[in-house]
């Protein structure tokens, strides 16, 4: 089946404001869940810093950081709201460590896409969870049929290495490679950039408005997979949670360039702006 030729719609601040969860009155921390976050390395820390920030700041009651031991005592002094899984990646990935009780789990910011990250994938796939998968842990592979999303983030040159299209082609018909590819695998594909494409694996396909070229930069990718995750714990659709976390990922940064420069923007300041973006759209 060809993929279509129509333009999406797009994912609005109305749709936000229209689904964006309540947080009960006598809600607790394990009324949003525990999350995982397969994140980081010794040469790599501020990626798991930046998706757990993300995390944290989107509604997640707990959070859990999978990631080396060298890289934890970096983490922790700017992180202290989250637990931490000493060598995490290779305890799931040799089975030594059960996923069962988490909510929902991304991995692969700051981690390298070897045999190992390969391991882990397996061992989430097989599970009930939710799966974000970001950076490191986007292949090339097929995906199992299961009840839960499985969610890809890739930029355009990560997307091409996974599915063979060619950058120059895929960035003329993103909207179209994307939900081809997403029904294809049978997943979820966040194809980011300008307007970043959400297609889900029913032929379901947004574009976001929201985002400028303040995104450019390092990080902002990891801070994105952590707010998608801590939101899968809060909303009661997922769908509405991978949406409302791109919208809402990208209007920091336009909150950012009201008074600065696109140049300046650092990736943890996404997460600075979020409690002040995120409650504009609670006003009624």
């Amino acid at each position: 089946m060809a993929p279509s030729t129509e333009t999406p719609p797009f994912w609005t601040a109305e749709h936000v404001k229209a689904t964006l969860p309540e947080r009960g009155p006598n809600s607790h921390k394990g009324s949003y869940g525990t999350a995982l976050l397969i994140a980081g390395t010794e040469e790599m820390p501020g990626a798991a810093l930046l998706s757990g920030l993300g995390a944290m700041r989107s509604g997640v009651g707990k959070l859990v950081i999978a990631t080396e031991a060298e890289a934890m005592a970096m983490i922790v002094p700017r992180l202290p709201e989250a637990t931490y899984l000493r060598d995490g990646l290779r305890r799931i990935a040799e089975k030594k460590e059960s996923v069962d009780l988490y909510r929902a789990v991304a991995i692969g910011p700051g981690t390298n896409p070897d045999n190992l990250t390969e391991d882990a994938v397996r061992v989430l796939l097989e599970s009930k969870l939710p799966v974000i998968a970001d950076a490191g842990a986007l292949s090339k592979r097929s995906y199992p049929e299961r009840e839960a999303p499985v969610i890809l983030t890739p930029h355009p040159a990560e997307f091409s290495r996974i599915t063979g299209v060619d950058v120059r082609e895929l960035q003329e018909n993103r909207a179209q490679h994307a939900a081809e590819w997403a029904r294809k695998m049978g997943v979820t594909i966040v194809l980011k950039g300008q307007n970043t494409i959400t297609a889900f694996p029913d032929g379901e396909t947004w574009i976001n408005p929201t985002g400028n070229s303040a995104l450019a930069k390092g990080g902002t990718g990891d801070t994105l997979a952590g707010m998608m995750l801590g939101m899968l714990c809060c909303h009661s659709d997922w769908k509405h949670a991978v949406l409302n976390a791109i919208h809402l990922h990208g209007a920091c940064a336009d909150e950012w360039t009201r008074s600065r420069s696109p140049h300046t923007l650092l990736a943890h300041e996404l997460t600075d702006l979020l409690p002040e973006v995120w409650a504009k759209f609670e006003e009624s």
